[in-house]
């Protein structure tokens, strides 16, 4: 799957610039006081460049105001830098959307929708916007050709992964082919056991950036089963640590499934009192453990605080 020419056309005659390039009417921008700290992670400014969002706030030579975007492969790598060789960062599931604020040489550079990451994406994994109106739900699902399932199909797309379609029977018919609607679930409804997605995804390889059961990382891991649940978490563990406000303290009598519990760098979800399923270094994959053996290793590395909080999904 690919983005038609026309679509990618369009897309370069946008050329994000300077405030008010794009047509009359626009102010000059300026800061309101001093430039603030920021995180790279999620806030777009680039020596060159920044979203017009944080004009008031962080100083920049030009400004770019985002194209909405939505991938348009099964999984698009997020990278540090406009190279194939660059650092994974992240992952852009089909559908999902971004938020496009400069394209030179290939590589588009923004934010994905979801969660705020910025980050460099091959152009061609971008395409006009959808309007979703089911997501995958199971961990893989097979986009057919035909509805029928001896048909081949020309992807298939993870967990998360979000379509638009009209249902015909047992399909759900989109642009791009034909998807099972038992694989499936409505925008808008909510997984009731993230747990349990996550024990589903027991044995995935680990995979610095990934987001899918053919490579995930422990803050996509939690973060693609409680999207499911109905809550966006940031990317990363620390962010997620941050935005959810968690207690600097365990009592494991308490601990329910479900439950959320961080450490330093790391994230993991509750199957039940006793035992956490995490994507794993140490593993290389997604594992199901002793809560006290990953508490012990924490321990281990010398830090203070081994479990840095915990956090209920309600």
């Amino acid at each position: 799957m690919t983005a038609d020419s026309g679509d990618n056309s369009a897309a370069n005659r946008v050329r994000m610039g300077r405030p008010g390039a794009a047509g009359a009417g626009r102010g000059r921008f300026g800061l309101t006081g001093t430039s603030q700290n920021f995180d790279p992670r999620v806030v777009a400014i680039r020596p060159d460049l920044a979203d017009i969002a944080v004009a008031g706030t962080h100083f920049a030579p030009h400004y770019a105001a985002p194209m909405m975007r939505s991938g348009i492969l099964p999984v698009a790598t997020l990278r540090a830098a406009p190279s194939a060789d660059a650092d994974q960062t992240s992952e852009l599931l089909f559908g999902e959307g971004f938020a496009l604020l400069d394209l030179t040489g290939g590589w588009a550079w923004g934010y994905c929708l979801a969660d705020h990451y910025v980050g460099y994406l091959a152009a061609d994994a971008l395409a006009a916007p959808i309007a979703p109106t089911h997501r995958v739900h199971m961990t893989e699902a097979m986009l057919h050709g035909a509805p029928d399932a001896a048909s081949g199909g020309p992807a298939v797309l993870p967990r998360g992964a979000l379509v638009m379609g009209e249902v015909e029977g047992e399909w759900l018919a989109t642009s791009h082919g034909y998807l099972p609607l038992a694989s499936l679930a409505e925008v808008g409804a909510r997984e009731p056991d993230p747990a349990g997605l996550a024990e589903q995804m027991i044995g995935a390889p680990y995979l610095w950036g990934g987001r899918t059961v053919k490579g995930i990382d422990c803050s996509g891991l939690v973060q693609l089963v409680w999207a499911a649940a109905g809550v966006q978490l940031p990317r990363d563990s620390d962010l997620q640590l941050a935005s959810l406000g968690a207690e600097p303290t365990i009592d494991a009598a308490q601990l329910a499934r479900g439950d959320l519990v961080f450490f330093p760098g790391h994230v993991g979800i509750m199957t039940d009192h006793r035992t956490i399923v995490h994507a794993s270094r140490r593993w290389k994959a997604v594992h199901s453990e002793p809560l006290a053996d990953v508490i012990a290793r924490s321990a281990a590395k010398g830090h203070e605080m081994p479990v840095t909080g915990i956090k209920r999904l309600s």
